[in-house]
């Protein structure tokens, strides 16, 4: 069963705005006639269609709630070196994994970084501090976010008060 949370890169507590949210920036993301992917496409539609019916979600919910009561079998081992085997899946489609372990400021509840401070990913994902910068779900975080960047990106920190479109904040 696929995990519909873990696509839109949201927690499963989340709200029908947070989801929405998600969706629609995802959908401009890869839509197809942008020049995204269409199999990633299809998936975040499919999420899309039983997160955002809120009776679906929660006949999904239950099926997810039951799956993992259910045991599941013990992971492969690693190979040599410790290193994941390839899974065909690109890092930035899946979870980011535990946090490397040096948090500064706040911690997210949500996405792919669920688990890590504000600092942690300035320190590995410029790019996402930046979406998270734009999108509606870091509005309260845009003020420990946009010190971050300045930090990190100090020629370039006219671009942080932009909307999507390039156009200044007001």
């Amino acid at each position: 069963m696929p995990d519909y949370y873990e696509i839109l890169q949201i927690h499963p507590r989340a709200e029908a705005e947070v989801i929405r949210a998600a969706y629609r920036i995802l959908a401009r993301k890869y839509h197809p006639d942008h020049g995204g992917d269409a199999r990633r496409m299809i998936a975040i539609n499919d999420a899309w269609d039983v997160l955002g019916d809120p009776a679906r979600r929660a006949a999904y919910d239950s099926l997810r709630a039951a799956a993992t009561a259910a045991p599941t079998p013990a992971p492969a081992p690693r190979p040599e070196g410790g290193a994941q085997p390839s899974s065909g899946v690109s890092p930035a489609a899946s979870h980011a994994g535990p946090p490397p372990g040096r948090p500064s400021g706040t911690v997210l509840d949500f996405g792919r970084y669920a688990g890590w401070s504000l600092g942690e990913i300035a320190r590995h994902d410029l790019d996402y501090l930046e979406w998270l910068h734009r999108s509606t779900v870091g509005r309260g975080l845009r003020a420990e976010i946009d010190a971050l960047l300045r930090q990190r990106r100090p020629g370039d920190a006219a671009g942080f008060n932009r909307d999507w479109r390039g156009h200044p904040r007001g």
